[in-house]
């Protein structure tokens, strides 16, 4: 391989929560949640790799080379023909609930790719280059996707995108990650890259996500899906999907109709059967409300002037949450060490 990534180096990424989904936009639609993992990473002189986290699944998460965001790195460094270094410090503060149908497997990856790839985009410390930087920025913290050419080189978001979706499984989640806002994302079944559009939230949608207490993991929620549909179910899937995208960007009085479906949640039922319970009640008080990613979570996409209701309808052992959608998606500094 070649390129080297020398000691002193030192970035931080943020990247933000999603729901996918939405209802019949399974695999396809994502919406970027206002719950942020961070991740400091650093080349260290001292060899090996020494992992910190705090936060939301800090006592399950391994500490070795198996945590999510390291192996991701060590992917990405391999599609960049990038040396992993030696020495690795990696400071992860996560805020983004696990298994809990919010995109936390594809919020590990996206920071993984984005850690990965600007790590191999900064200086080496002690190399001209890295000297005539460090005698101009000491002491701060610039913004990739500011600066100058010669700082540091902003993510290829495209590469990101593509190569999380990859290791992802489905590029929902790890798109509205990459990107913020609402995404939707498709493959061209010749070379099967990921694409994504953008596309812009109507502004008087607002979001609600009820979190329970338990987790569910992704491979457990997909195993009950069955292999095969019905041509009337998808029929029916398809009009509601585009009625989804419709309803989301320009009008908003269609979003219980535009967020039915028929491909995963009744499948799921028995997986989860409070939160089902939960979606039941609060379409019934005409609320569009459905199952977050896997779940168990339940995502509600209101309106401003109907919003306030969703709370008198929620169970006290779920977590309220008003998330906000960020326009923005992963977003990367270099630090000065």
């Amino acid at each position: 391989m070649g390129g080297r990534l020398g000691p002193g180096t030192s970035v931080e990424v943020r990247v933000p929560a999603s729901s996918a989904n939405l209802g019949p936009g399974f695999d396809s639609v994502g919406l970027a949640l206002g719950l942020w993992d961070t991740c400091v990473a650093t080349v260290t002189d001292e060899p090996g790799l020494h992992i910190e986290v705090e936060g939301e699944g800090a006592d399950e998460v391994p500490r070795d080379s198996t945590h999510f965001v390291y192996r991701t790195m060590r992917r990405t460094w391999e599609e960049l023909g990038v040396r992993p270094p030696s020495g690795l410090h990696l400071e992860c503060r996560n805020a983004v609930p696990h298994g809990r149908g919010l995109g936390s497997s594809a919020t590990a990856i996206v920071t993984g790719v984005v850690a990965a790839q600007a790590l191999s985009a900064c200086p080496e410390r002690g190399s001209p280059r890295g000297a005539r930087l460090a005698a101009a920025g000491e002491g701060t913290a610039a913004p990739l996707a500011l600066a100058e050419p010669e700082f540091c080189i902003a993510p290829d978001l495209g590469f990101v995108n593509d190569l999380a979706a990859r290791l992802e499984g489905h590029p929902d989640n790890s798109s509205a990650s990459v990107y913020g806002g609402l995404t939707l994302s498709w493959s061209d079944d010749g070379e099967g890259r990921t694409r994504t559009l953008r596309l812009v939230l109507h502004p008087d949608v607002r979001v609600r996500v009820l979190v329970p207490g338990a987790q569910l993991s992704t491979a457990k929620a997909r195993s009950v899906l069955p292999s095969h549909v019905r041509h009337a179910d998808a029929a029916l899937n398809s009009a509601r999907a585009a009625l989804l995208v419709q309803a989301l960007t320009t009008q908003p009085e269609y979003l219980l109709d535009g967020t039915r479906e028929w491909l995963h949640q009744e499948a799921r039922r028995e997986s989860f059967p409070e939160s089902m319970a939960s979606v039941d009640r609060l379409r019934a008080a005409g609320h569009a409300a459905v199952i977050s990613g896997a779940g168990p979570s339940v995502l509600v996409l209101s309106t401003r002037d109907r919003v306030s209701a969703v709370a008198d309808l929620v169970d006290r052992q779920w977590r309220l949450l008003d998330p906000g959608v960020p326009t923005k998606g992963a977003q990367v500094r270099r630090l000065t060490r």
